[in-house]
């Protein structure tokens, strides 16, 4: 059956995007091996808890000017990412704690809590718990 195995986040730094996801979201470092012919890493991480099937983050360095352009932007200013979470509280509070800019107070919607932030390149993502 086909499924999403990885998805692209384009980014400056490899090691200075692990600090964030690894060091502050508490994401699982999949896999680091240097691509050496083509002088790029192959990064993959998933969210804490998520299981050896999930679909991954690609951290993908940026190798063009066009892609260049597109760090942080990568949805048009829309959110990009959704990380469902089973206590908003208790990630809200680590988040915070770790330095993580929130664009806006939690809000309760028919569908749960959830509030914006934004990775360190200004890329949106919703940190959200359902109901």
């Amino acid at each position: 059956m086909p499924h999403l195995a990885h998805i692209a986040l384009i980014v400056r730094d490899y090691d200075e995007a692990l600090a964030f996801y690894v060091g502050k979201l508490g994401f699982t470092l999949v896999e680091d091996s240097a691509v050496p012919d083509q002088g790029k890493r192959w990064v993959t991480i998933r969210p804490p808890g998520a299981g050896a099937g999930a679909t991954t983050l690609l951290l993908a360095r940026a190798a063009t000017p066009e892609q260049t352009a597109a760090i942080g932007n990568q949805a048009g200013g829309r959110v990009f990412l959704f990380l469902e979470t089973d206590d908003f509280a208790r990630d809200n509070a680590a988040f915070t704690a770790a330095g993580v800019r929130f664009l806006e107070v939690p809000r309760r919607e028919a569908y749960g809590i959830v509030a914006v932030f934004e990775d360190l390149y200004g890329n949106r993502w919703d940190l959200i718990e359902r109901r």
